[in-house]
């Protein structure tokens, strides 16, 4: 049994039709962008801008997103192409069955766990936070023990784990309804940034943006584990400012723009998924892009990026020109936008786990649909409870740069396979095809490794012992469950 035998486009769209695995299609375009947004505007927007401009890029911020921004539009377009071909759930794990193999899907999808399931639990976590805030200020508080394991004395985070378990049952219910609750909670998200954007702007001092692009500094990074990959490996030290600096800045805002690959996800789920699926992933992009740039603009307009603060930049810039009233606006905002970005990140988790479990590879027993609701509710359940639990008991600040990785890593497959598929299979219809293949496919490729170099070597070794753990599991398990396994023997 070849472990690197394919699964074709037919087959995979011909398992959807089952009546005991097939999702509702219930999808249209908007609903995609909605969804798009609504995981990709979190804590990056409302963070990563006060970090960054202070200690890596100064006003050339804006340029630091642009960067990240052209990197994901890259894997973008390849991401609609597969989308639109393959309309099946599981994402870069089906894309990657249909054009690498087995071996690789199986890879693949282990990443899409390990990356939506940390993903959620450190955003639900981040979400707790930002209530905890604005009920002290309301003069409620809770036990300090029901706080989380990262405050004082905490050991459980109550909040975090009823937020999971309460999205776990939205999503149980049906697509539909969260996509209705998404809009909502997106709308009163974009509304909170474009005040920040329009308000702020009222407040720009020119002066603020001289020197644009700061002269370079040498960056201290660290040493052995906690240092970059690319130092490691090459003796090549990141800078901080100058032009490198934009660049060594866009491996970190890139955190701001993870999500987007989540949509096509729901790819099954969509009416339309040749017409709707490129539209909802490339739209929701160029939205929060532009969105991100100019925030980051008008923020290091409103104060002097020297000193902007880590914690709340947005906030803080506000505070400085004397409107404080702002702060508690940027921090409510903050707080219900996080909720949709922790609930498509579990979306994006049950789906992979789904199409996983469907191909044998995991439990079939995970892949049966609800009668009424037609979701994957028994994953759904499953994965839900676990994250709860990690995100109620576990200080994972220090993980969430494993989130990073494995979406990098993702792109790389993803791209990787638009090549191998358009020369395997040239005869497939494409609705949506990738421009300037391969061309296109291989920048793609240099550019999300370029981020992952950028990355610490811790993260590469935490990354590499899931992979391995990964491997173990897909040789003792998937292999022979596979159902691809059993249509060779038969």
């Amino acid at each position: 049994m070849s472990v690197f035998r394919t699964k074709t486009v037919e087959q995979s769209i011909q398992d959807t039709e089952e009546p005991e695995h097939a999702l509702r299609k219930s999808l249209s375009a908007f609903d995609l962008m909605v969804f798009g947004v609504g995981v990709i505007i979190g804590t990056g927007i409302f963070v990563l801008t006060g970090k960054v401009a202070r200690d890596t890029a100064g006003p050339a911020t804006a340029l630091a997103f642009v960067a990240a921004g052209v990197v994901c539009a890259l894997a973008a377009l390849c991401y609609a192409e597969f989308a639109s071909t393959v309309p099946v759930a599981g994402s870069a794990y089906t894309f990657s069955y249909a054009s690498l193999g087995e071996l690789p899907a199986w890879i693949i999808g282990w990443d899409l766990i390990l990356e939506f399931a940390l993903g959620t639990a450190v955003v639900a976590v981040g979400w707790s936070g930002y209530v905890r805030s604005l009920m002290d200020n309301a003069g409620w508080h809770l036990p300090n023990v029901l706080e989380g394991p990262d405050a004082p004395d905490g050991v459980f985070d109550l909040l975090a784990f009823v937020l999971v378990l309460l999205l776990t049952a939205i999503l149980v219910v049906g697509m539909k309804l969260s996509a209705r609750l998404t809009a909502l909670v997106v709308l009163i998200k974009l509304a909170v940034v474009l005040i920040v954007i329009i308000a702020g702007s009222f407040f720009i001092h020119a002066d603020n943006y001289d020197p644009f692009i700061p002269k370079a500094q040498g960056q201290t990074s660290g040493s052995g584990l906690d240092a970059p990959l690319i130092q490691v490996m090459f003796g090549y030290e990141p800078t901080s400012f100058g032009v490198q600096g934009i660049f060594t800045a866009a491996s970190v805002v890139f955190f701001a723009f993870i999500g987007f690959d989540i949509v096509a996800t729901t790819a099954e789920e969509t009416r339309n998924p040749q017409r709707d699926m490129p539209r909802g992933i490339l739209g929701s992009l160029l939205i929060c892009t532009v969105l991100y740039v100019a925030v980051s603009v008008v923020v290091t307009g409103m104060q002097n990026y020297k000193l902007l603060t880590v914690d709340a930049p947005l906030a803080d810039a506000f505070k400085s020109t004397g409107h404080p009233w702002y702060a508690g606006l940027i921090s409510f905002g903050a707080a219900v936008g996080l909720t949709t970005v922790c609930m498509i990140l579990l979306l994006g988790q049950t789906r992979v786990f789904f199409a996983m479990s469907r191909d044998g590879l995991l439990p079939r027993f995970f892949s049966k649909v609800h009668p009424h609701f037609s979701t994957p509710y028994r994953s759904t359940v499953l994965l839900g409870c676990i994250i709860a639990v990690i995100a109620g008991f576990t200080s994972i600040s220090e993980l969430a740069t494993l989130v990073n990785i494995g979406t990098l890593f993702a792109f790389v497959v993803v791209a990787i396979g638009v090549i191998v598929l358009r020369r395997t299979r040239p005869d497939l219809h494409r609705a949506f095809r990738t421009p300037w293949v391969p061309a296109l496919p291989i920048v793609s490729v240099a550019a999300s490794t370029w981020l992952m170099l950028n990355l610490p070597s811790e993260t590469w070794v935490r990354f590499g012992i899931w992979m391995a753990i990964g491997f173990v599991v897909y040789f003792v398990y998937g292999r022979s469950h596979s159902r691809m396994s059993a249509t060779e023997q038969a």
